[in-house]
């Protein structure tokens, strides 16, 4: 036991892992009693030039509190968040087992029907993951845990998304960020992530545990990922030929080069494997990730789609009280200040139907109340909720209205959060034009930023070389406007030599 204390709370016990973004430790929560697990982060580790430390805390605040939320048994319970001097933490709860690289370590060769068991469970996780939405974006065995009753636990969610700068794949000690061995081609390129981008990463470890090693190895980092872009896997029957084929037909459909050619969604995944997953025996012992399945685990279902079952009348419930408009106003505004999201999120969508009621829908103090759900849904995370809003929040101006346009803008971004990149890149493209008549859009910034945006949903989407001319092209625009130094135009520059090496 250290004398350490995390968030004047968790007492530092032992260290369970280190890498190059910091440490992992059993701890002491004082407050509870408990035992919990405590991720320590170090921004600048990972902040490349021109990332602002703060920027990096407030993010990785944001990001903890989104995770946090998605309830699923297979995650990691989010405990805490914060910072303490120069360190981030996250604390979660501490989870018996092992990780799945040193389970498979322990058991070489590995089972099939262990492999397809492992795989059946993260596809149930990943598919509450993705409703959300949120992007793992660094799954690998490190990150997951196989407890002693069979079932697995994912770990990080959320973690890997405050890393990476969104513009580039090298830190500033030009090492990648995120699994070189795990990362899909269009996150090795520095294009936007989706779903699809953890379905790659879940082939990497499914083939990893049917092989014994992952498809595409290397000496160096850009070695992997030149391999993960153009070279085909060695199909695993030719390693273990008792691998079932349609086994191998699911793994080889994970790690299409391609994101449009992958399964649609983890469920697609799920159901593929449901054929392969035991249904009769005994388990072998603890650890044994077959034994979930003795009694089925599926991913649950959409959850829109489910239907409440009925249940016996019950009496009509008495009208509520009329809020109090400028009172909850200022309850909303206290939450945001104090960085209370969700709950600020409630009240607004709660007292929107009354406001509309007494002023009318279409009136100034709805629109007002509409534009902060809108924007508060967003800094939430919960662009599913927030797109509805942006798109109707446009149709009440004019087509070529700057207030349109940028709610058009949040509505493209929703969509490149949501992991529909062709719906956002069609979005944006359409935008484009108009942000560059100066009328229109008085920010010069916002053009850039969208042409930027515009390059990684090209590399997303597999087209590279119009990536690589999008970049070149603004380049050359935004050292004109701010000047070479400026990060802006730094940050591209890697990008496209980043491009340039890994294209090489």
């Amino acid at each position: 036991m250290t004398e350490r204390l995390i968030g004047d709370r968790y007492q530092l016990a032992t260290v369970l892992g280190q890498g190059g973004m910091g440490q992992v430790w059993t701890a002491y929560d004082r407050r509870l009693d408990r035992r919990v697990a405590v991720k320590l982060l170090r921004p600048d580790k990972v902040a490349g030039p021109g990332t602002v430390a703060e920027e990096l805390r407030r993010r990785f605040v944001r990001e903890c509190r989104v995770t946090a939320q998605v309830d699923h048994p297979g995650l990691v319970t989010v405990h805490d968040a914060g910072s303490d001097g120069d360190d981030l933490y996250l604390v979660m709860q501490y989870v018996e087992g092992a990780d799945l690289a040193d389970h498979l370590a322990e058991h070489d060769p590995y089972p099939w029907p262990w492999a397809v068991s492992v795989a059946a469970q993260l596809c149930s996780v990943l598919s509450a993951v993705h409703a959300v939405p949120i992007v793992h974006r660094d799954l690998k065995p490190r990150n997951v845990m196989v407890r002693p009753d069979g079932t697995v636990t994912v770990l990080d969610l959320g973690v890997a998304s405050v890393m990476d700068t969104d513009t580039t794949r090298l830190t500033n000690t030009g090492t990648p960020i995120g699994s070189p061995a795990y990362m899909a081609p269009e996150q090795a390129m520095g294009g936007a992530v989706g779903p699809y981008t953890d379905l790659y990463a879940l082939g990497v470890v499914l083939y990893e545990l049917l092989s014994g090693g992952v498809p595409f190895a290397g000496s160096t980092a850009l070695g992997v990922l030149h391999r993960h872009l153009y070279e085909p896997p060695l199909p695993v029957r030719q390693l273990r030929p008792e691998i079932p084929h349609q086994l191998e037909a699911v793994l080889l459909h994970l790690l299409a080069k391609d994101p449009q050619e992958r399964p649609s969604s983890a469920q697609e995944v799920y159901e593929s494997l449901v054929p392969l997953l035991p249904t009769q025996g005994t388990p072998t012992g603890p650890l044994d990730p077959t034994r979930p399945f003795l009694r089925p685990l599926a991913p649950w279902p959409d959850r829109a789609a489910t239907v409440t079952p009925p249940g016996p009348t019950a009496p009509p419930a008495p009208t509520p009280a009329q809020p109090d408009l400028a009172a909850t106003v200022d309850q909303v505004k206290g939450l945001l200040d104090e960085g209370r999201l969700t709950q600020a999120v409630d009240l607004l969508g709660g007292i929107l139907p009354a406001a509309a009621a007494r002023h009318g829908e279409h009136s100034p103090v709805v629109r007002s109340l509409r534009k902060q759900y809108a924007a508060t849904l967003m800094d939430d995370g919960q662009y599913r909720r927030a797109l509805p809003e942006l798109r109707r929040l446009a149709d009440e101006y004019p087509a070529g209205d700057p207030q349109a346009l940028r709610f058009r803008y949040d509505a493209a971004q929703c969509l490149e959060q949501l992991g529909e990149p062709a719906a956002a890149l069609a979005e944006y493209r359409s935008l484009l034009p108009l942000f560059e008549n100066h009328y229109a859009n008085p920010d010069p910034e916002l053009p850039l930023e969208v042409r930027r945006r515009i390059a990684h949903l090209l590399l997303s989407l597999g087209d590279r070389a119009a990536a690589h001319d999008t970049l070149a092209r603004l380049l050359f625009d935004a050292e004109r406007l701010h000047g070479p130094a400026h990060p802006f135009p730094a940050e591209v520059r890697r990008t496209l030599q980043w491009l340039g090496q890994v294209r090489g």
